[in-house]
């Protein structure tokens, strides 16, 4: 037996509850992963809460790092003993051991520890597929990026100035403006204190900017349409204040003929070529020190209660671990 979290219900942080499980020998296809660390992001509060609905009883937990110990039929791309990392489907990586698709597994670089890879894999490669394939970014342009001080935001921030992207990044406070332009945010604004529809404009001398990623979802998305230039994209990648209000199309015909895409990691990593190009792009930038994961706070799976509460307040920073 293993210690899992799951849950029997939707709700608040306290349906998650900390068993014992059986986690057997792998499938056809499948290896089982000892995991060292746990990514915790929140796109696990929506599945919690049922925003994002699966079949109840369920694990959570999309993220993970550690070492194969045994593998089922027909695997080739892993061995036991492998360092190997993954963000994606299914389900459960909150937990001591699991069984994955052996096709989502990643073998981790020597360079790169299994703290830094469980706090970088869904985020960074997130920001990989957002600034190269959602929209291909080059050196000069500039966009908006809410949330700049959080984990996928701080990413962004330093693989922004690798580009010589122009960004632009939101915050909820002063330290956490401190934060952001300490990882290379070009311009920060406190929307506490600022108007960030105004400032956009001020710094982009009334023009706007070509992208807005917008992770906020409903207190932030009209006030995101309004800061793109004509032809503008706007990138909608969560929902951290909830889910987008219904919106007419004619919103995004009259602020200039705005286009707007709503992607998944999942999507951008289906295929396993792509998967491999984009944590090949992911490792490289981490491994030269370009980017640098920023891990601010670590909890025990036990305390995965704390670790959504201090989630869902605003008050983590960077990235945010479980130690199973």
């Amino acid at each position: 037996m293993t210690k899992a979290i799951r849950i029997f219900k939707n709700g608040g942080p306290d349906v998650m509850e900390y068993v014992d499980v059986d986690v057997g020998p792998p499938g056809p296809g499948e290896a089982r992963v000892r995991q060292h660390a746990i990514g915790l992001n929140f796109i696990d509060v929506y599945f919690r809460t049922g925003l994002y609905v699966q079949p109840l009883p369920a694990g959570l937990g999309l993220e993970g790092a550690g070492v194969v110990e045994a593998v089922g039929a027909g695997v080739t791309g892993v061995k036991v003993g492998d360092r190997v990392a993954y963000a994606g489907g299914p389900n459960g990586s909150y937990a001591q051991e699991r069984n994955m698709p052996a096709a989502h597994l990643l073998v981790l670089p020597d360079a790169i520890g299994f703290d830094t890879a469980a706090a970088m894999m869904l985020q960074g490669l997130t920001v990989q597929y957002l600034f190269h394939r959602t929209v291909s970014l080059k050196a000069g342009d500039t966009v908006l990026f809410h949330a700049a001080a959080g984990g996928v935001g701080l990413i962004a921030c330093q693989w922004a100035k690798v580009l010589g992207v122009n960004l632009i990044g939101t915050v909820g406070s002063e330290e956490k403006a401190a934060l952001a332009k300490a990882h290379g945010c070009a311009h920060v604004i406190n929307y506490n204190t600022e108007n960030f529809v105004e400032r956009v404009k001020e710094i982009s001398g009334g023009l706007g900017v070509s992208v807005v990623y917008d992770s906020i979802g409903q207190d932030t998305f009209f006030g995101s349409l309004d800061c793109l230039a004509p032809l503008g994209m706007m990138v909608s990648f969560g929902n951290a204040s909830g889910p987008v209000p219904p919106f007419s199309l004619s919103e995004l015909a009259s602020r200039g003929s705005l286009f707007i895409t709503r992607p998944s990691l999942m999507t951008y990593a289906a295929k396993r070529d792509d998967l491999e190009a984009m944590a090949k792009s992911l490792f490289g930038v981490v491994g030269s020190g370009e980017v640098k994961i920023e891990i601010k706070q670590r909890y025990s799976l036990s305390n995965v209660q704390q670790a959504h509460i201090d989630l869902e307040s605003r008050k983590t920073t960077g990235s945010s671990i479980l130690l199973p």
